[in-house]
């Protein structure tokens, strides 16, 4: 992948084109994590409404292990989150290139363990969760958070509750039928309906793949996803480290 089209995702200086892009990507990469890790620890990461109606069904029903089990969720998912504000946040005080690169450098380097490790850290259990379910939730609020900060809450990524509703809105406005005159035309925006449709295949598409992946190769199927990511996170990170290097011998 040519530096220039990585700095132009990945880099600080923003635009509608590049958060299109780079969204598909990262849709494509939540859509491959969540299917795969389902196989691996029965249970959907990228999103948490499931994961709270769990709770609450299984706190009725007294299954209290499975509900320690959505509280440790929802928390790594949270605390995902967290991280990408703080290193975002970080990173934007010191005008770094490396704003949302640093992130996705971190979400690359815990897919990557998760590829390479996987196999080994599901034996590990904290508070009744396998590991590795804390891993990827963690993982997919990061992700989520990347996003959301970089679109500007335009774009997401990791559930597509809102893009399918989204979409459907686009597409009943290009339904709909302007009979009178002199009143406003609805008008659905292709630009839109572009965007929203292109998430929802790359999220199906990513899925399939890491299903397949995860079901013939197993955990080190993953192991691309997070190369992809690193690619495009090294590219502004190493602009960063060129700078300084600059200031220094100056």
């Amino acid at each position: 992948m040519p530096a220039n089209y990585a700095r132009y995702l990945v880099g600080r200086h923003r635009s509608a084109h590049a958060n299109r892009h780079l969204g598909w990507t990262l849709a494509f990469v939540a859509g491959a994590i969540n299917a795969g890790g389902f196989l691996a620890v029965q249970q959907y990461t990228s999103h948490v409404t499931g994961t709270v109606s769990s709770l609450a069904d299984n706190l009725a029903l007294g299954h209290l292990d499975l509900v320690v089990d959505a509280i440790v969720g929802v928390l790594s998912f949270l605390l995902g989150a967290m991280c990408c504000a703080l290193m975002v946040n970080f990173a934007r005080r010191r005008q770094l290139s490396s704003e949302f690169a640093l992130p996705l450098m971190l979400e690359a380097l815990l897919i990557l363990c998760f590829g390479l490790l996987g196999s080994r850290l599901s034996e590990f259990e904290g508070l009744l969760v396998p590991f590795t379910v804390v891993l990827l939730c963690f993982i997919m609020g990061l992700q989520n958070a990347v996003v959301t900060k970089l679109s500007h809450a335009v774009i997401r990524t990791t559930h597509m509750t809102g893009i399918v509703t989204d979409l459907g809105i686009e597409l009943g406005k290009a339904l709909y039928w302007n009979r009178r005159e002199g009143e406003a035309p609805v008008r659905a925006s292709s630009e839109r309906i572009a965007v929203l449709g292109g998430l929802l295949l790359a999220f199906t598409g990513g899925g399939v793949i890491g299903a397949y992946g995860f079901k013939f190769v197993g955990y080190v199927s993953t192991v691309p996803l997070a190369i992809l990511l690193a690619v495009l996170a090294l590219v502004p990170a190493w602009d960063d480290l060129r700078s300084r290097a600059a200031r220094v011998s100056g």
